[in-house]
């Protein structure tokens, strides 16, 4: 058990200083943390469904898919990269229309496309950007740790006993209450808080990265698997890792292009959508 502890804690400080480096240097570094993150989401996504085994064509093509979308985003550079957003939703639709067996494959495809392209969106290249990627860090990170520890003091009702017996509804509410007073302490070591906008958004965040945490839960369970991979010494998986921030990236992204739609903007630049006036 020591030497497990050991492990993890040495993977768990590589880990934060390379997610911690490319966010600190933003542009083409982060992107390519980004779609990295992408394509290993989508590699152990496919290994957990037992995509290759099932649906050899449909796995070609979820590849291909993941492939040209990273491609896409690196190119996107600033901005949200638009064509990268469709092939992922065209390549699933296609998929469907073609099959329409099974939403593994398509669910798959849409999962790890948006995983490398919310990540990349949020972080961009200006200072802004970076304070948007520390929010969305701050909100999770605080979400996840506080939820742990107060469900292990509080205890209480389940929150999905189905999925995920150890989670509670006192940890779901301590540690969405602790994410949002974090996102707010970063933004305001930045800005003044003049409205309630920014601790909504946290709040939306928050709640977003528990159902992504729920959500890998019910994927493993379904496919009776513990770990989502072995990549990562003492952790797991990468999807072990970021189920949360996935869903919180993906969260903020909607959130952006939703606004940037309203607004009638046809360029989205994500930080001063997110967290600008």
């Amino acid at each position: 058990m020591q030497t497990e502890l050991k492990l993890r804690i040495a993977s768990g400080v590589v880990l934060a200083a390379i997610a911690l480096g490319a966010t600190w240097a933003g542009g083409f570094a982060f992107q390519l943390l980004s779609v990295a993150i992408g394509l290993l989401v989508y590699y152990e996504w496919s290994t957990i469904t037992k995509l290759p085994e099932r649906d050899f064509q449909g796995n070609a093509l979820g590849w291909l898919s993941q492939v040209v979308i990273a491609g896409l985003v690196l190119l996107g550079y600033m901005h949200v990269s638009l064509p990268a957003l469709a092939v992922c939703v065209a390549a699933a639709a296609l998929w469907v229309v073609i099959r329409g067996t099974s939403w593994w494959l398509p669910g798959g495809i849409v999962y790890a496309g948006l995983t490398g392209i919310s990540l990349a969106a949020i972080r961009g290249a200006d200072d802004l950007g970076l304070m948007a990627m520390l929010f969305v860090f701050a909100v999770v990170w605080a979400t996840d740790i506080f939820a742990y520890f107060t469900g292990r003091t509080l205890g209480g009702p389940k929150l999905a006993p189905a999925i995920s017996p150890g989670k509670t509804w006192s940890g779901a509410i301590g540690g969405t209450i602790c994410g949002v007073l974090a996102g707010v302490a970063v933004f305001m070591a930045h800005f003044s808080l003049e409205d309630l906008r920014i601790p909504a958004i946290a709040f939306v965040l928050s709640v977003a990265s528990q159902i992504g945490d729920l959500f890998e839960s019910y994927v493993k369970r379904r496919f009776g698997v513990k770990d989502s991979s072995r990549l990562i010494p003492g952790h797991g998986g990468v999807m072990d890792r970021v189920d949360g921030l996935i869903f919180a990236c993906i969260a903020a992204l909607a959130l952006v292009l939703g606004q940037t739609l309203v607004a009638g903007g046809r360029e989205v630049v994500f930080g001063s959508v997110l967290l600008g006036p």
